[in-house]
């Protein structure tokens, strides 16, 4: 790794951590309605948003009721994306002429996008019209990462809230999430974007001469908008079928930069949030430190194993560069390498390198981070839900066995219920993730999938299950996914890994807001210092390497130990 690397990663951890209190102060504000900068402009929008929609304001609901609206505003979003999609070819803004997806295709491409997933078995220059992009999918993108900030939300309150029967209004939090924090950001990263040389515009594709005199189309069309709120919203489907490692999607170094920044901001802003709920700060510190650390181990190791290059190599031939097969060759492997860690450590799924052609070793890193739940930041508002459940949760029960006393975390009794609901959200990842990676090594239409064979090819359908449950989207691009096999039960792992998880979460929240706060003693473990961080590390490592150790083994493991015995697949 290149000192000009190192110095990038720097400046991004600096920029992110001047951003965090910032950020997460502001959506603080936003979502327990105070005054804001774009109050005067937006308020006024937001009155008549909810006198349309019929919504009162000022009436929370419990925590069945969030989740029937969490529910029923997924279901909306799911039928009108399909229809969408198998209509677009006879709906205007078609300038590429896309034909109607398939029904098992847009089945997939519709829950992808409603659950903040963007896996994309289709090339969105060519199956997918500027409507059902910038109408469709775009809107997805904002309405899915809305969500994901309203649930962390509601839970926070759960954890905060004193023998209360309520977690908020879903509806009034998903607005609000759009309008005073989404719509804003994004519309000033689109222009950045546009002044980098990202297209914006609603024009049919070109057709272009080379200079070795042969034909080429380009697509064009609402690119920048999308890049946006794409990164922001931790959203990851592309316009284009290369996503960010596309020169229009993804120009220059600056371009890089800033979409790496806006991939993490959200989540690691919201464990400020998380503090200010909290009433003291030093709690999303801790967070935030767990996060830090374990994402930042990561990405040092990929990086570091990228720049070193396949050493199956003769010396010289490619540890110059490092491993540049599918790499973006503007920006380098070790920075490809730091990509790949900023999309698999938050549910983005976009990419500048092929996942599929790392090495061994290096493709065990955005595996593992999958397979971890996306907690290191994690997806917007869906890492700090995960890390408050599979890690705090967990931990402190932990710590309570430790001290022979029932765990409490933010003053509140954790106890049988609470428990269930935290391991309810641990099982249904690996159940999901290993039960249909199983079905898909048995059996014919799944085998029919990987590009490779062997570990190699065993890693492509593990990270697919993993990337869709987590809702991550980002592919290892060797598997054939456009079959109604993967398409049907991918489709499915993507619901189960995001409201499998929601449903439990909202549960645990409706439970321990009516809960009431007891006094610290002597027995009761501190949430607040580097123990706790340790333990919190400690607690998400071991469980996600207990969980998927023997399929990792199968996997990127041993193809590693087989490649340095000089075989490959």
């Amino acid at each position: 790794m290149s000192m000009p690397d190192f110095l990038t990663f720097a400046a991004l951890l600096a920029a992110l951590l001047l951003a965090t209190p910032i950020l997460g102060g502001y959506m603080y504000r936003v979502f327990e309605g105070e005054r804001t900068v774009f109050s005067p402009v937006l308020r006024p929008v937001e009155r008549a948003m909810y006198r349309i929609a019929g919504v009162d304001e000022t009436v929370e609901q419990g925590w069945k009721g969030y989740t029937v609206s969490v529910l029923l505003l997924a279901l909306v979003s799911i039928l009108a994306v399909y229809a969408i999609l198998r209509l677009q070819a006879g709906l205007p803004l078609n300038a590429n002429s896309a034909p109607a997806m398939s029904p098992d295709l847009s089945f997939n491409t519709a829950i992808s996008f409603v659950t903040n997933t963007n896996w994309q078995n289709y090339s969105g220059e060519v199956a997918a019209s500027n409507l059902a992009q910038a109408g469709g999918l775009v809107v997805q993108m904002f309405v899915s990462a809305a969500m994901g900030l309203a649930v962390a939300i509601a839970l926070v309150r759960g954890l905060v809230r004193r023998s209360a029967s309520t977690l908020g209004n879903f509806w009034v939090d998903v607005t609000r999430g759009v309008l005073y924090i989404l719509l804003p950001i994004s519309i000033v990263a689109a222009v950045i974007l546009v002044w980098q040389g990202v297209p914006q515009t609603l024009n049919a594709p070109s057709t272009i001469t080379t200079l070795q005199g042969a034909h080429q189309t380009l697509s064009i069309g609402p690119i920048a908008s999308q890049e946006a709120i794409k990164e922001l919203g931790n959203n990851g489907g592309g316009f284009l079928n290369a996503n960010s490692g596309h020169p229009f999607e993804n120009p220059t170094g600056l371009s890089n930069f800033l979409e790496m920044f806006l991939i993490l901001l959200a989540p690691f802003a919201l464990t400020y949030t998380f503090g200010r709920y909290a009433g003291k700060q030093r709690q999303g510190w801790v967070l935030l430190g767990a996060m830090a650390f374990i994402f930042v181990v990561g990405a040092i190791f990929l990086m570091h194993v990228e720049a070193n290059g396949n050493q199956l190599f003769p010396a010289g031939v490619d540890q110059a560069l490092g491993n540049m097969e599918g790499k973006e060759v503007r920006f380098g492997s070790a920075v490809s390498g730091l990509f790949a860690t900023i999309t698999t450590d938050t549910s983005t799924g976009a990419v500048i390198a092929m996942h599929d052609s790392l090495t061994p070793i290096g493709g065990l890193v955005p595996l593992f981070n999958l397979i971890l739940g996306e907690i290191s930041p994690g997806g917007i508002g869906a890492g700090l839900y995960g890390m408050l459940v599979i890690g705090a949760i967990l931990s402190v029960f932990i710590a309570g066995l430790m001290v022979g006393r029932t765990p409490e975390y933010l003053g509140k009794k954790v106890e049988s219920y609470e428990m269930k609901m935290a391991m309810l959200t641990v099982l249904v990842l690996a159940v999901s993730i290993l039960g249909f990676a199983a079905v898909a090594t048995a059996t014919q239409p799944g085998q029919a999938g990987p590009l490779n064979a062997g570990p190699h090819g065993f890693s492509e359908i593990l990270y697919a299950f993993a990337s869709q449950t987590a809702n991550n989207g980002s592919a290892f691009a060797g598997l054939t996914g456009n079959t109604p096999f993967y398409n049907v039960l991918g489709g499915i792992a993507m619901l189960i890994g995001r409201f499998g998880m929601i449903i439990p979460i909202l549960a645990l929240a409706g439970s321990m807001a009516a809960k009431r706060r007891v006094a610290p003693s002597l027995g009761t473990f501190p949430t607040t210092g580097v123990i706790f961080g340790v333990l919190l590390v400690g607690v998400v490592v071991i469980v996600g390497a207990l969980t998927f150790f023997p399929a990792l083994a199968l996997g990127p493991i041993v193809e590693q130990l087989l490649q340095n015995a000089g075989k490959v697949f």
